[in-house]
């Protein structure tokens, strides 16, 4: 089969912008929601050659998908193409059982929640809207819909956060029993409004990274969940009944799948060539509005720059990657070296990271790199 099998699309809207996010973001704008509906699908439409007919994934991803007008949401999932796993973003201060009802209508079979902490004022911090009981109304509400998928994001590192506070976020996103748990160190963008009210907390802070990673493992894995992923966590099939609950879509980002990405700011990486959508929105829905394609930024990936990023996004899983098609990718002398340090392991025709390198994660990932 053709074409690629994951289709990311970008929904901007957000009810106010985070301090720390550096997405393409769009504060309101809730009169443009139907063109910007429009322009999506008349993107679609100008890309299915890329895509194969029937899809891996589709991932709902922004900005806040569920900050859509529902009407223009609905429209957007009722005109996708159907795919195995179909995940939409949602903030918990969005969810009600109306959105609920026309997710689950709609196709949505996982839902990824941005909880980021309980502590309110953490959640102060970061500039989230939602209230620390949020979460667990929203993931209530979700059951009630029958979504048996449910992932939560947290974030860790955030300024004024002391260890013990990272444990009980941690318990609190373990007692809702999601299916899936993200777990991603809080990285501020230098010379943002975030960085400038709260720089000497964030160097503090990152002194402590490498222990909080390290707790979030062993608390998460303790709980019966599988760390597939540097940041990433899923209820291990034994618990899940077997099913495997790792994410589809992030999959194919980090076996080096191809995807379309619709919307402005989109990625897309098709048959060897990378492009960015441009991320003003006027130009875009100009653009679509005459059923023109947006302005990109173009790159051609060299078979070479393929294979490195092949490597370096394969070894952030807990499978081993295989050597086949990555010749010359690889420092031979460089791998024994981290063999023998305890930090990665050969498999037959196969390369891994041990625990311990994967704790320290890009770095040993580019030692190896040719």
């Amino acid at each position: 089969m053709s074409g690629a099998r994951h289709l990311y699309v970008h929904l901007p809207f957000c009810s106010s912008r985070c301090g720390y996010c550096d997405f393409v973001t769009v504060v309101g704008r809730r009169g443009q929601h139907r063109a910007y509906v429009d322009a999506l699908l008349a993107e679609l439409s100008l890309e299915r050659e890329t895509v194969a007919p029937r899809l891996e994934s589709v991932f709902l991803g922004g900005g806040t998908p569920t900050f859509t007008e529902p009407e223009q949401l609905g429209r957007l999932l009722g005109a996708l193409p159907q795919a195995l796993e179909v995940t939409v973003e949602a903030n918990p201060e969005t969810v009600t059982p109306g959105l609920a009802t026309l997710l689950r209508e709609r196709g949505v079979t996982r839902v990824s929640l941005g909880v980021q902490s309980f502590r309110p004022h953490l959640l102060e911090v970061l500039g989230r809207q939602a209230g620390p009981d949020d979460a667990g109304r929203a993931v209530a509400i979700l059951r009630e819909a029958r979504f048996d998928n449910i992932s939560l994001d947290l974030i860790y590192g955030i300024p004024g956060q002391s260890a013990t506070e990272l444990e009980v976020d941690l318990e609190d996103a373990l007692a809702l029993e999601p299916e899936h748990l993200s777990c991603y160190e809080l990285e501020a963008k230098p010379g943002t409004r975030f960085t400038h009210a709260h720089g000497d907390e964030i160097a503090r802070q990152a002194e402590a990274m490498e222990t909080y990673f390290e707790r979030v493992v062993a608390r998460v894995g303790a709980a019966g969940y599988r760390w597939y992923e540097t940041a990433n966590f899923c209820r291990s099939p034994e618990l899940a009944g077997g099913r495997d609950l790792r994410s589809r879509h992030n999959l194919a980002y980090w076996r080096g799948r191809d995807y379309l990405g619709i919307g402005i700011g989109a990625v897309s990486t098709i048959r060897g060539r990378r492009w960015r959508t441009t991320p003003r929105l006027g130009e875009y829905l100009t653009a679509l509005a005459a059923r023109r394609r947006p302005a990109r930024e173009m790159e051609e990936l060299s078979p070479e720059v393929r294979r490195s990023e092949r490597v370096l996004l394969g070894l952030r899983l807990d499978e081993p990657l295989p050597f086949a098609g990555l010749e010359g990718a690889f420092d031979w002398p460089a791998v024994e070296r981290l063999e023998q340090a305890g930090l990665v392991r050969r498999r037959e025709a196969a390369l891994e990271l041990t625990p311990r390198g994967r704790f320290l994660g890009g770095g040993v990932t580019a030692e190896l790199l040719a």
